[in-house]
């Protein structure tokens, strides 16, 4: 049976919140958006481990982890690797653990590049576009799983 504990894995650059393209990406830094994570987590009774790595080696172990640790889900931000990292793809179809794919913007109206998602190929579902709203409403759509 799956804990109650979900993961919040974000990727490279998603550190820069806050100062980094605002007019896409918003005002809300990393911590804001961990802040109202956990917030909502304790008011449908969940643990979230918000972590962020440049690395995308750190992002595979990190979803080997969920699935050791028997986490209920993963939601997963992997900015730039999202379009890119089939090591991130071939994690998420390994480890057994619901992926939900998170964004802030909606990559699917920005650049060309930016609309192959490999995160998506492996993921339950997705957040997309709606700021960092779309991490709460990814953390709402894991409780339900």
């Amino acid at each position: 049976m799956a804990s109650n504990l979900v993961y919040v894995l974000n990727g490279p650059n998603l550190n820069l919140l806050g100062t980094r393209e605002p007019e896409i990406y918003g005002s809300a830094t990393l911590d804001d958006i961990a802040g109202m994570l956990e917030d909502r987590a304790r008011e449908l009774g969940l643990e979230v481990d918000v972590r962020q790595s440049n690395h995308e080696g750190h992002l595979v172990d990190w979803l080997h982890e969920a699935r050791a640790e028997g986490a209920k889900a993963v939601l997963l931000n992997a900015g730039a690797y999202t379009h890119t990292s089939i090591a991130l793809l071939d994690a998420i179809k390994a480890i057994g653990v619901p992926v939900i794919e998170v964004h802030l913007s909606d990559p699917s109206t920005r650049e060309p590049f930016r609309h192959l998602s490999y995160v998506g190929m492996g993921a339950v579902d997705e957040v997309k576009g709606l700021g960092p709203q779309s991490y709460i409403v990814a953390l709402e759509k894991a409780a339900a799983l």
